[in-house]
């Protein structure tokens, strides 16, 4: 039997060779940052409904996606869902670009995107895949342009409704052309699901789920005004945060507890938040929808019970990866179709546990931030849209202005 030096003599330095390496892949052994991948945008998938949308239908279709990108880098990678189809979805051709104004493309741009070295891919039902990564000069605060051709479209078409910005769409195979030809446009996502980017900048992603009032209802189309895009350029004009990405998981409609616009939160977290890259911090703004569609023999204060019992779920959830989780208070809807005495009192029972549990890792005060002074259950008049549920421009501008930058160092 070998004596216990003898394995500590060949076991120490596999100990020491260990000890040198970083877990978080931040850093070399010599101490300079090293690449890894951030998520720098996402949008929720939702099964897409031809009786409430002007689809294009998808056969023989070019379609150009912009969004707006948080942090960038020298590397990037797009993600693509066919969540909700019924049978597989064939891209036979996507390319991303710079883009320009009104679905144009900046020319020298364009490169075309690969699946495992191949042009096309086919992306089984339910499933998401991933592009091979490619060399793209990725700005922050930016626009990227994602084109794609589908032959023939999938049963039950992949969507994001509330894009706030406009995609174009022609006939045939065009995923090159600067100005795609006849062009129609439609102010939704489709198949599109992620953007990540390798960076030895950046620092990690904050995710958010919520509701409409997340997915920017109400905000200016293409103008990006979600109040996570105002969070995106405050982390970005600070030196100590411009490595933080934000991926938007907001659904209209979204409830926390039941299906309605979009699956559930609790159905979706593993997919929406724990899945997409690099996610160091959520924040969670949702529970309006369940307490506003909370009518006639619906036991109020049961929904507000299982609201915070849902809270407590994305927490264990969340923690169990490492991620640190910021509880947004829910903001008022006094005057708007969900206000009833009972729904704000449930509102005030749930943001009181969300402010003073201690079970969030700190507390986002939207509510605090937009309420009318004269009247706490109402949006305030330079928050509210008019509809005294959704914020204005101006709303979601001091929904990301009240964000505490320091929560993301």
């Amino acid at each position: 039997m070998r004596s216990t030096p003898a394995v500590t003599a060949w076991l120490f330095p596999l100990v020491l060779i260990f000890l040198s390496v970083p877990l978080d892949g931040s850093a070399s052994a010599n101490g300079k940052k090293s690449n890894h991948w951030v998520g720098t945008w996402a949008s929720s998938p939702q099964l897409a409904d031809p009786a409430e949308q002007r689809a294009p239908g998808f056969a023989d279709c070019t379609l150009r996606q912009i969004v707006h990108v948080s942090i960038g880098g020298a590397k990037i990678r797009v993600r693509f869902s066919n969540a909700y189809g019924k049978t597989a979805l064939t891209i036979a051709s996507a390319h991303v670009a710079k883009a320009t104004a009104n679905g144009t493309i900046q020319p020298g741009s364009d490169k075309p995107l690969a699946f495992d070295e191949q042009s096309s891919v086919t992306i089984p039902a339910g499933a998401l895949v991933y592009s091979d990564a490619i060399d793209f000069e990725l700005a922050p605060l930016s626009d990227l342009a994602v084109t794609l051709y589908v032959k023939n479209p999938p049963e039950g078409i992949t969507a994001h409704n509330g894009s706030r910005a406009t995609s174009y769409f022609s006939t045939g195979d065009a995923v090159s052309a600067t100005v795609l030809p006849s062009a129609q446009s439609i102010d939704h996502w489709y198949f599109l699901n992620g953007v990540d980017v390798e960076s030895r900048d950046a620092t990690g992603a904050v995710a958010v789920l919520g509701d409409s009032i997340t997915d920017g209802r109400n905000s200016t189309t293409n103008g990006n005004g979600r109040w996570p895009d105002e969070l995106a350029r405050h982390l970005h004009a600070n030196k100590h945060t411009r490595g933080v990405g934000v991926v938007n998981q907001g659904i209209g409609g979204n409830r926390l507890l039941r299906d309605g616009l979009g699956t559930n939160a609790l159905a979706r977290f593993d997919r929406d938040i724990l899945s997409q890259t690099g996610v160091r911090w959520l924040v969670v703004l949702e529970g309006v929808n369940d307490i506003g569609t909370c009518k006639d023999a619906c036991d109020m204060e049961l929904m507000a019970k299982d609201i915070i019992g849902a809270y407590r779920q994305i927490i264990i959830r969340a923690h169990s990866q490492n991620i640190r989780v910021y509880g947004g208070t829910i903001t008022g809807f006094g005057a708007s179709s969900y206000a009833t005495p009972r729904a704000e009192r449930a509102r005030r029972t749930v943001n009181n546990w969300i402010r003073t549990s201690g079970q969030f890792d700190a507390v986002i005060d939207f509510d605090a931030a937009t309420r009318d002074p004269n009247d706490p259950s109402k949006l305030s008049q330079q928050s509210d849209s008019g509809d005294h549920l959704h914020p204005a421009d101006a709303g979601y501008k001091i929904m990301g202005d009240s964000i505490d930058l320091k929560l993301f160092k």
